[in-house]
């Protein structure tokens, strides 16, 4: 048990029994209105502006927002909770490229669809181990801070909580598809603005912002050092990180062909200018710790230990509900997304070519349930941090920035370059990571990409955008 914990067990069991009927039912009366395989994986391919909105911002407020934000702004200081914010950037920066890809490949499911046709096979199967890699990696990061949250506000098991929230997570999506993600990212999205807005008015009431600085000046001073250099690195890290996760992901991809025509742009644009402020919140939460004379056994347990030492019952409440409704509207869209690449690209693509679309939907059942397994087992032994773990990725995602940009915005570049930037960015990453500090994993991976793929430029256009147009199309009702 954890002895500083403030929630009492009995009222986080009936706040996660409350939210775990409400999910699961939602998703069950979502479910009966998918008839076809796309309303399922695409909810209809018709989502409109306010749900667009929600699901984005949403599935963005990640457990790594509101636990991963404050843990680094508790080490790397003010650069720590302003650098993360900088992932709103991957929101306003895809928000063009999904109206393309609508526009592009009116038919498509997954941007592995894309990487196929654009760059061949080859790099088709590296960019899908990335994604896989990086999906998984995701998934073990919700799963853990779902555990670490109820352990920290109730004294709940680690392992109770974690395997909690997974199952209901991994339930209602197997019942209702993405259009019940989607339903379900709108009421989160409601309760995590609101939480936050309560939080922050909360802090600057009862903390106040002198006395915040003034024992931070004398014992952390090193936070409010601007030119800290491993905080500038990272705030320049995060920003490719950000930029690749969102560019890559077919949490991402998948959104940008279930909303309707014209609906895109604006939504990607629209949730990232409300996006942007809370990682601030978030972390600035954690700076108070020192005021607070609150001992933090792991730094990713300081704005949950924060809250409840400040504000008392209410505001463990109030955390409670805020994390809890992050760590769903983005673990149910890592399921929905991650399904979706492997029953596409993997099953169809690779095992079962003729399969219909009967089978395929089936498929994403079972393929749901299984990933719900494998986040579970893998979360279980909770073997690193939450802000060591989700940056370990960085290595991988970033990595494929350029090719994805360049491929669709200009016909040079084949898939050659494209696999060697994805290669070589990745493994350069990861030697970064190790020998320099995670802080650096993703601009290195970035940069070195970039390089390979500016060579594209030397080469003749050659790519004919009419090959986009047979992602997916339909022969006799079934997906080819």
């Amino acid at each position: 048990m954890n002895a500083n914990a403030v929630l009492p067990a009995s009222y986080a069991w009936a706040i996660i029994a409350g939210f775990s009927i409400l999910w699961i039912w939602l998703g069950w009366w979502l479910g009966k209105k998918n008839d076809s395989l796309e309303d399922y994986m695409l909810a209809g391919r018709k989502v409109g502006m306010g749900f667009a909105i929600a699901t984005a911002m949403a599935t963005w407020v990640t457990s790594n927002t509101t636990m991963t934000a404050p843990q680094l702004a508790y080490q790397l200081g003010i650069w720590g909770m302003v650098g993360y914010s900088l992932g709103a950037v991957g929101l306003l920066l895809f928000a063009p490229l999904a109206k393309r890809i609508r526009e592009m490949m009116p038919q498509g499911y997954t941007s592995g669809d894309f990487i196929r046709l654009r760059y061949g096979n080859v790099a088709w199967r590296v960019f899908l181990g990335i994604s896989f890699f990086y999906s998984l990696g995701w998934l073990v990061s919700l799963g853990m801070a779902g555990g670490l949250l109820i352990n920290a506000l109730s004294g709940i098991p680690y392992a109770y909580g974690m395997t909690v929230i997974v199952a209901i997570c991994t339930l209602y999506t197997v019942f209702g598809g993405l259009r019940a993600v989607i339903s379900t990212d709108f009421v989160q999205t409601l309760l995590i603005l609101i939480g936050v807005i309560v939080l922050a008015i909360m802090v600057m009431n009862e903390v106040g912002f002198d006395t915040i600085h003034d024992r931070l000046q004398e014992e952390r001073p090193e936070l409010l050092n601007l030119l800290l250099p491993a905080s500038i690195m990272f705030l320049f890290n995060n920003l490719f990180f950000g930029v690749g996760e969102i560019f890559h992901s077919n949490v991402w991809w998948s959104r940008a062909f279930a909303f309707a025509p014209g609906v895109g742009f604006r939504a990607y644009i629209l949730a990232g200018v409300f996006w942007l402020p809370i990682p601030i919140v978030a972390g600035f939460i954690a700076l108070a710790a020192p005021a607070l004379g609150i001992n933090v056994p792991s730094p990713d347990m300081v704005a949950p230990l924060v809250a409840g030492k400040l504000f008392g019952l209410f505001g463990a409440i109030v955390v409670f509900v805020v994390v809890f409704s992050a760590l769903a509207s983005s673990l149910d869209s890592v399921l929905a997304a991650t399904s979706d690449l492997i029953v596409k690209d993997i099953y169809k693509g690779h095992m079962r070519p003729d399969a219909t679309n009967a089978e395929l939907r089936r498929a994403a059942v079972w393929i749901i349930l299984g990933l719900g397994a494998l986040t579970w087992a893998l979360s279980l032994p909770k073997l690193a941090t939450l802000g060591s773990l989700l940056h370990f990725t960085g290595a991988f995602v970033a990595s494929t920035i350029w090719p994805i940009a360049i491929g669709l915005l200009f016909r040079r570049g084949n898939g050659l370059q494209a696999t060697a930037a994805m290669l070589l960015g990745t493994a350069l990453g990861l030697y970064a990571y190790f020998t320099i500090g995670f802080y650096v994993a993703a601009l290195v991976s970035a940069a070195v990409s970039m390089l390979v793929m500016v060579t594209a430029f030397w080469t003749k256009p050659s790519f004919e955008w009419a090959t986009l147009q047979g992602a997916s199309r339909t022969k006799n009702g079934e997906t080819t």
